[in-house]
């Protein structure tokens, strides 16, 4: 029997299931790391459904190209996203992450580079 193919949500989810706790990444790096580059609104529609998903997925840890935590209004409430980020040692002012560069996490780089070394 096939293995069933996962769907573009899922394939999303696991991916935001390996940003490590601390950090941030945003809509276009997942989409690019998965192939679709123009698909950034597509990730983000993801992130809005993981709120209905079964097991955990940090969708905080997903922000815009900018740091701007747009996603903010599909959380139960509109100040739990930057809870999530401060508890995990992630600054936020304005609705924006600070010091994002050195936060954020590139799945393009980090999830290539374990590929390479677990070989």
């Amino acid at each position: 029997m096939a293995k069933k193919e996962k769907n573009f949500f899922e394939r999303v989810f696991d991916v935001v299931r390996k940003i490590p706790a601390g950090r941030v990444t945003s809509y276009g790096a997942i989409a690019e790391y998965l192939g679709s580059k123009g698909s950034s609104r597509m990730v983000g529609w993801a992130m809005n459904a993981s709120h209905t998903t079964r097991g955990f997925i940090p969708a905080h840890r997903v922000v815009n190209r900018n740091g701007q935590l747009t996603g903010r209004l599909n959380f139960p409430h509109p100040d739990l996203m930057e809870e999530l980020l401060n508890n995990e040692h992630v600054r936020v002012e304005n609705n924006q992450v600070v010091d994002f560069k050195e936060k954020f996490w590139d799945p393009n780089t980090e999830l290539r580079k374990k590929k390479r070394t677990s070989k």
